[in-house]
């Protein structure tokens, strides 16, 4: 099975940004899309960003226009640039991949300050 880890969480404040990268250990070619999940203080997890394997995307309200997600399928990796960061943001974020099932990454905290 894929596995999957993420990097660049971090702290950083208010109007900033921070680029989430997801490195995969096999081809992510097959998976039908790969995405970015918010977790809450009880672990639900909600959609923020997802891509495709044609490439299209879609994203949460908020964070239209902020987010953007990508892949590089030569490489195995998704990533997610987080521009004008809000402190509601605050989150551990995981990223998935998807075909029938979810994968899931260990998650990586992503703090903003007011």
């Amino acid at each position: 099975q894929v596995q999957l880890v993420e990097s660049g969480g971090g702290l950083v404040h208010a109007g900033g940004s921070l680029n989430l990268s997801c490195t995969a250990s096999g081809s992510i070619d097959s998976f039908y899309s790969m995405g970015w999940f918010r977790a809450n203080a009880e672990d639900q997890r909600e959609l923020v960003a997802g891509i495709r394997g044609d490439g299209s995307t879609n994203y949460e309200d908020a964070v239209k226009g902020r987010f953007t997600i990508s892949r590089d399928n030569t490489k195995n990796m998704v990533y997610l640039q987080m521009n004008n960061l809000k402190p509601e943001y605050t989150a551990v974020y995981y990223c998935s991949a998807f075909d029938e099932k979810y994968v899931w990454g260990q998650g990586t905290q992503v703090t903003v300050s007011s």
